[in-house]
């Protein structure tokens, strides 16, 4: 049973991520993905399974939300960013299947550049930064990890 507070943190997260801007669920998004990534890393390196499992599974998750939501046709680096995804996701049911955390340190490296593009595009958002400049650095940030996976 849940006590007070807990009911109050939780009513207060559920009401953080209602009344979120696009932006800034995209970046809780992100945090939240690498947060299960590192939580399996360190899990897969003490033999922790079910661990491990459950954090991958969320990371999972995710990434299957972020390609599902992704409009291929609102800009040019959409699909190089799809791609991403869909390589995220093999690697993470590869880790998860094989207990194999070298997929899982793989899918870190190239999913950290993309939550950090994606915090800097929501700042300069934020700013009042005009449209162009912020598709331009998530853009430079999605060239940069296509290029390290090798699909841009």
């Amino acid at each position: 049973m849940m006590t007070l507070r807990a009911q109050q943190l939780s009513r207060y997260n559920d009401d953080a991520v209602l009344s979120a801007p696009p932006a800034r669920l995209l970046t809780m998004l992100y945090d939240r993905l690498l947060l299960d990534l590192k939580r399996a890393q360190l899990a897969q390196e003490s033999s922790n399974w079910d661990t491990a499992r459950e954090n991958l599974l969320h990371a999972q998750a995710i990434v299957a939300e972020l390609r599902s939501t992704l409009r291929t046709d609102a800009w040019d680096g959409a699909a190089s960013l799809a791609s991403i995804y869909d390589y995220s996701m093999e690697a993470l049911i590869g880790a998860n299947i094989y207990r194999d955390v070298e997929r899982t340190k793989e899918c870190i490296g190239l999913l950290e550049p993309l939550r950090q593009g994606w915090h800097e595009a929501s700042a300069a958002l934020s700013a009042d930064t005009p449209a162009g400049s912020v598709a331009g650095s998530v853009s430079a940030s999605v060239a940069a990890s296509g290029r390290a996976l090798g699909v841009a």
